[in-house]
């Protein structure tokens, strides 16, 4: 396949370079926002080569490319100027069109998975390592002691720790406000010796005369005094209200002195403002999230899971599945403490785990039933990208939504699997995306081996239960020269 050819066609029939806005990608989609939608043909793009599918999501126009997304990605965005903007045919900046965002909703969406997408990968390898640890000290392969499993714990746990450092630069360069600044500060949050002033709450500190807020909070059983390390909400809100100041300051600041009294002061000002007021508020605002995601996951847990495990898969559709995102990293965030590994617990994730294996089992069935060679590949292919790792795109829309009773065989099993996880108890340490290959993250020491045979029956019985429903309901099939897709 010529990457730089399919990026170009896809450029030409979505309006061009100057109707490029944005240019992103996640683990499967080509993530454009378009200045006009009505220049793009949806259907042009949906018959390219290497094209799964198209949607139309999110304020975005998500082009479906599987695992080709990363090349492709690389030669398309030299197409529309490497550094964001888009050029004309002289190579000449193009002036910004100021034109439809869409709704608050697909703004605040896209900003979200903007922010939180990116470090999703490195959370989970970190969850992957701390998982194959726990097993290695299970089966007595090495010793919490050994100097192996200390450096690699270490590794492990620097994503967690180090959070608000990650979490600054990719809500900075989603503001597009200065990225070194904004880490500067998240690093600030994580310096040993203010994480000690803040977690010390015997003792009264102040900054400028004003008081610095500690606090502690009670979840279920246990109470944590906060701590800035590893937090979630506090550094987004800190760069969101600094991204206002740096502005405001260019603004006032004559040009020449910017370089030097524009980062000085925003330090200066916003090192009180995170202590004093943005931080705790934002240490509020992720304690409460925990807190009613806990009341509503207690009111039935068999519920919960089912209603998870369903739906997972109709939220990936609409892109929607992003918004959840910070609520399991704060799960993890909040609820660190209180595991011996050291990583925090989330059921969200684990729960979405039987929508995944759902999904890969609904286009396994497609593949064992279906008499097409070319929807044969595409199937095939889905079910091991999702079994092995977890990326459900390209069987929800290759072959599962397409089809749509395999899809509606992955919501009822995907429901099953996760209501099974509910009632025992299932729990992922750390935040990795579901597949085979995490199934380690689910054994760590702190999990019981209920907990963790709760799990592997939910995704047994999401996977094997899609595929049975699928191959017994059955789907209409493909004759192979009207399947324009491309495995």
């Amino acid at each position: 396949m010529d990457y730089k050819q399919v990026a170009k066609s896809i450029l030409d029939n979505v309006g061009g370079a100057e109707n490029v806005k944005d240019a992103t990608h996640c683990f499967t989609r080509l993530r454009l926002v378009l200045r006009d939608p009505a220049k793009a043909s949806k259907d042009a793009v949906s018959k390219l080569e290497g094209v799964i599918q198209v949607v139309e999501a999110g304020g975005q126009f998500q082009v479906v490319l599987g695992g080709k997304v990363n090349k492709i990605y690389d030669e398309f965005l030299p197409m529309v100027n490497v550094k964001g903007g888009v050029v004309d045919a002289d190579g000449k900046p193009i002036e910004e069109v100021k034109g439809d965002k869409g709704s608050i909703w697909n703004y605040i969406l896209q900003t979200i998975s903007n922010i939180f997408t990116p470090i999703v990968p490195a959370i989970a390898a970190s969850g992957l390592i701390k998982g194959l640890l726990s097993a290695a000290v299970k089966l007595e392969w090495l010793a919490a002691d050994n100097s192996t499993y200390v450096i690699l714990n270490a590794a492990s746990d620097v994503i967690f720790y180090f959070m608000p450092i990650f979490l600054a630069y990719t809500t900075a360069k989603t503001l597009k406000c200065s990225r070194i600044i904004a880490m500067i500060l998240g690093a600030f949050l994580c310096y040993p010796a203010i994480d000690a002033l803040v977690q010390n709450t015997a003792v009264k500190d102040f900054i400028f005369g004003l008081p610095v807020v500690k606090t502690a909070f009670t979840i279920g059983e246990s109470t944590k005094v906060f701590s800035y390390t590893g937090s979630v909400i506090p550094v987004v809100l800190s760069i969101i209200v600094f991204y206002w100041l740096e502005k405001g300051l260019k603004k006032i600041i004559p040009e020449i002195l910017q370089i030097i009294l524009v980062p000085g002061l925003s330090l200066i000002i916003m090192l009180p403002v995170m202590l004093t007021v943005v931080g705790p508020i934002g240490a509020w605002i992720g304690y409460g999230i925990q807190w009613l995601y806990n009341a509503v996951m207690s009111i039935s847990p068999l519920l919960g899971g089912a209603v998870v495990g369903g739906l997972w898969g109709v939220l990936v559709i609409f892109g929607a599945h992003r918004a959840l995102l910070p609520v399991g990293l704060n799960d993890v965030a909040v609820t660190a403490s209180k595991h011996t590994c050291g990583a925090g617990h989330n059921t969200l994730m684990c729960y979405a785990g039987a929508a995944n294996f759902a999904q890969a089992g609904a286009a396994l069935g497609v593949m064992l039933k279906t008499r097409s060679k070319k929807l044969r590949q595409v199937a095939g292919a889905a079910t091991i990208s999702a079994f092995l790792v977890g990326i459900t795109e390209p069987a929800i829309y290759g072959c599962n939504l397409r089809k749509k009773r395999p899809m509606i065989c992955a919501i009822i099993a995907g429901a099953v699997g996760g209501a099974i996880m509910g009632i025992g108890g299932a729990s992922n340490h750390g935040f990795a995306n579901n597949g085979i290959l995490t199934i380690p993250t689910y054994s760590c020491a702190d999990n019981t081996s209920g907990q963790f045979v709760a799990f592997l029956i939910g995704i047994a019985v999401a996977f094997f239960g899609a595929a049975v429903l699928t191959y017994i309901v059955g789907f209409e099939d493909d004759k192979d020269e009207e399947l324009q897709v491309d495995a």
